[in-house]
């Protein structure tokens, strides 16, 4: 039948219940299970076929059912006391931030990522990158940091994934109802809903903006579907990473020069600019652009202050994950722009150009370039990221180009199960919760009885295991199998079985198949009748990245063959909901990358807090995590050239701890049917991981090395008026120029002690002569670099001194003098090396700059 019109009925909330729409449109519920509780008692059934998303399930909810609810006692005072809880939470002022930086309250910090995984109700998110986004904002509001998130509304999401009959995916779109989501316009003071406008080729496209609730902080999302731009404009941000380069590279433009645009429309005024990975990197050529048009500032100086408020994380040390565009679309999309920032296009490109790529434009580059502080996301990520980048600052040392690390988390209280919850608040400390952070509040860990926690883990995984079952009848009924093909759903799966999760985005170097490289032998370890064994797979691939399609027909055909049908289940559709009842339901999660690609992982910090085991290539988060007692290691350390060498080195690991370690330890039972050693190993994993992995301790990473770093050299700036960057912009361009003039001579004494042996522990003295040309000695460090001979002659494991100034001789040089003591036997190799030195330089290698000995 033909739709006229369309009648919406929304049951009208008690006066008594009012909270429960704040709270609805503030996605702090998300992370607290007694507001959720609220909502799901009034209708559980409703609840669940709403998918539990309280904005919509109060549109839909029976008013009788509401009314119902004010008159249970027990009801209205859990619902008081969870409003209580709300308030007080808005309301706190007692936060970590201002209890440790009460200076800094009247600043804020802006947050850029391309997508935010909040919740699944808000599908605005693809996988580990946005959740982790969320995570940052959920934290920062726990935390009391003064934060605030700016996005893109997708209004289609990222894509559903349907897996058809014959295993492969299928990418489905479909339009989100913005009425059932937690989002409101973001209103001026006027009260109307925020515009901006950027220019694009040939025309100006407009965009509206929606707020979202997190707790105490607010993330805007910018839309572009508008009345006042074209058909083809209105759809540009309706897809999160869809259409081509063209739409990608518009998307971005939005993200960051117009992010930028929407803090100016709401007048929140930043101090600290976070880059989340280089889709947002557009952003510091519009706050450059701001200083030069509105402060009359040169280039070189407004990117000195931009660069004193711009940090920098990248994600990814595969080549996919870093956006490039050719010249020639750079040049139609910013050709009309560079002159507004008072360079021309070689210094325009120049920003963006990779030392031994003139054809493309990075992105990641360009933030590196521009930004003052840039970190990867683990130890190990860190390191990959300078052999990556080293090229942005040749001559500099790989281990001292200029990108940090601070290792990713997770949010705790998003992604802990309400029953393993309900152990910590009988057993640990009642504050636990306050001091996620804290390692020594984990120990309380201990406290809770092996048994106790065992079936508690039990019962989650039945949970989950009847979860996965309602969504593999789905998917066979919507592949049109028979109802016997359904009903035989409820015979897959073993409760009592080691279960094995596998979930994350399908991309190839994550190696989803690895665990098939033997098929006869993982079938053999799967059908064993005494240690029995089963594996969950979930996960999407990028619909344009066909290899990793063809590895989920692989693991779907599999699934399908004698020995393997009811051992390996391939579950559509990866979202927060499936990874929610994954990570706290599986006995053993999966992980295993090329090594070394995975630049931290969060899944496998999820599963920690509930009391899941890793099992995990040491890469990322894991080389830091792991400690031989809180789970297992597949392979080592070791990097391999080859990649099928690795692949065979990796899998044959796999199955042997299986074998001789996990699966024996795992059937070990004591005479109640409890694994004992199995849970000691559950609680080491949640003892030693649960506080450092978390993103409270991340937040307060970010906020102490960067944020503050930044506000402080902010307040620095205002109140010269831009003097210190200036002097230190004027600064730089000297010492560029002058640059090439420096020379180190090594003097007789020098060449003499490469000849001579010295005691263990000995005072030894090293002398250099320098010509620094027109430069002044305060400009610079002059340093003795030695260590350890290794390969080629090269210095190993280095140790850096700085050497004293002695004096100034007649031929215009100047005595450096340093001492070092050696106390382990064998030969040692030095040089010498000049390094920028001025006293407000972030990192002195940020200039590229270098002089070493020539010899």
């Amino acid at each position: 039948m033909y739709l006229f019109g369309k009648i919406t009925v929304t049951a009208v909330i008690p006066e008594e219940l009012s909270k429960l729409r704040d709270i609805a449109y503030n996605l702090w519920w998300s992370w607290n299970s007694d507001a959720i509780d609220l909502y799901r008692e009034i209708d559980l059934a409703l609840w669940e076929k709403l998918d539990k998303n309280p904005v919509r399930f109060l549109k839909e909810v029976s008013q009788k059912k509401l009314e119902d609810k004010v008159h249970d006692k027990d009801y209205m005072e859990r619902y008081q006391n969870v409003v209580k809880s709300y308030n007080s939470y808005m309301d706190d002022t007692n936060t970590w931030f201002n209890r440790t930086y009460p200076d800094k309250k009247d600043h804020m910090v802006a947050y850029f990522s391309a997508e935010y995984g909040l919740n699944e109700v808000l599908p605005v998110y693809s996988g580990g990158l946005g959740v982790l986004s969320g995570d940052h904002c959920k934290s920062a509001s726990d935390l009391g940091i003064p934060f605030t998130a700016i996005g893109l509304f997708y209004k289609q999401g990222y894509f559903s994934q349907h897996i058809n009959s014959e295993g492969w995916q299928e990418t489905i779109f479909n339009d989100l109802n913005i009425s059932n989501l937690p989002v409101k316009p973001a209103l001026n003071q006027k009260g109307e809903q925020v515009q901006i406008s950027v220019e694009l080729p040939g025309r100006v496209v407009y965009a509206k903006i929606w707020q979202v609730k997190i707790g105490r902080v607010n993330l805007y999302l910018i839309d572009t579907d508008v009345e006042q731009n074209s058909p083809q404009d209105r759809v540009l941000t309706a897809r999160l990473y869809g259409g081509d380069q063209e739409t990608r590279i518009q998307q971005e433009i939005f993200l960051g020069i117009g992010g930028a645009r929407v803090l100016d429309a709401l007048n929140i005024k930043a101090t600290v600019f976070h880059m989340n990975e280089g889709h947002s990197s557009f952003l510091g050529l519009e706050l450059i652009r701001r200083l030069v048009q509105d402060k009359k500032l040169p280039f070189n100086h407004a990117k000195e202050v931009v660069s004193s408020s711009l940090i920098f994380t990248t994600h990814t040390p595969v080549p996919a994950g870093n956006d490039v565009f050719p010249l020639e679309m750079i040049d139609r999309y910013f050709g009309n722009y560079w002159p507004s920032l008072g360079i021309s296009r070689h210094e325009f490109l120049d920003l963006g150009l990779k030392i031994g790529d003139h054809q493309n434009f990075n992105m990641t580059v360009l933030a590196l370039t521009l930004a003052g502080q840039k970190n990867g996301v683990s130890e190990l990520h860190g390191a990959v990221s300078r052999n990556i980048f080293k090229n942005v600052w040749p001559g500099i040392p790989e281990d001292e180009v200029p990108i940090g690390h601070i290792t990713n988390g997770i949010h705790t209280l998003t992604w802990l199960s309400p029953s393993i919850k309900f152990l910590y608040d009988k057993y640990m400390d009642k504050d636990w919760k306050d001091n996620l952070y804290d390692r020594k509040v984990w120990d309380s860990v201990d406290k809770i009885p092996d048994e106790e926690l065992w079936k508690t883990h039990c019962v989650l995984k039945t949970k989950m295991i009847g979860f996965i079952r309602e969504k593999l009848k789905q998917q066979r009924a919507a592949n049109g199998e028979s109802i016997e093909s359904i009903r035989q759903v409820d015979s897959l799966l073993d409760s009592n079985a080691l279960t094995i999760g596998f979930a994350r985005r399908f991309a190839t170097y994550k190696r989803a198949n690895l665990i098939f490289r033997d098929l006869a032998r993982i079938q053999r370890i799967l059908n064993d009748p005494n240690k029995p064994m089963q594996i969950i797979f979930a996960g999407k691939a990028h619909p344009a990245d066909g290899p990793a399609h063809e590895i989920i027909k692989h693991i779907n055909d599999i699934a399908r063959q004698q020995g393997f049908v009811g051992k390996v289940i391939l579950v559509e559709n990866y979202n927060m909901t499936l990874a929610r009842n994954m990570v706290q339901g599986v006995d053993i999660w999966l992980n295993n990358p090329r090594r070394p690609l995975e630049a931290s992982g969060t899944s496998g910090q999820k599963v920690c807090i509930n009391g899941i085991i890793n099992f995990s290539v040491l890469d990322g988060w894991w080389c830091e995590g792991y400690n031989g007692k809180n789970g297992w290691s597949i392979g080592d350390d070791t990097f391999y050239d080859n990649e099928h060498y690795q692949d065979n080195a990796d899998s044959e690991s796999i199955y042997n701890t299986l074998e001789k370690h996990i699966l024996p330890l795992f059937y070990d039972r004591n005479e109640n049917g409890v694994p004992e050693k199995w849970v000691a190993v559950m609680k080491e994993s949640i003892k030693t991981n649960s506080s450092l992995f978390s993103t409270h301790r991340m937040v307060q990473d970010y906020t102490t090395k960067y944020y503050v770093t930044s506000m402080d050299r902010v307040n620095k700036i205002v109140s010269s008026k831009y003097k210190s960057s200036v002097d230190l912009s004027d600064w730089k361009s000297q010492v560029e120029k002058f640059w090439p003039q420096i020379q180190i001579l090594a003097d007789k004494s020098s060449q003499q002690l490469r000849e001579k042996n010295f005691i263990s522990g000995e005072n030894i003295k090293i002398n250099a002569s320098v010509y620094l040309g027109t430069l002044d000695p305060s400009s610079v460090k002059v340093q003795v670099y030695y260590g350890g001979i290794g390969k080629n002659n090269s210095i190993e494991n280095p140790e850096i001194v700085d050497m004293s100034l002695e004096e100034k001789n007649s031929d215009g040089t100047y005595s450096y003098a340093a001492s070092v003591k050696l106390f382990e036997g064998g030969e040692y190799g030095y040089t010498f090396r000049v390094i920028p030195y001025h006293p407000d330089l972030l990192n002195p290698f940020d200039m590229g700059l270098v002089r070493w000995i020539v010899q």
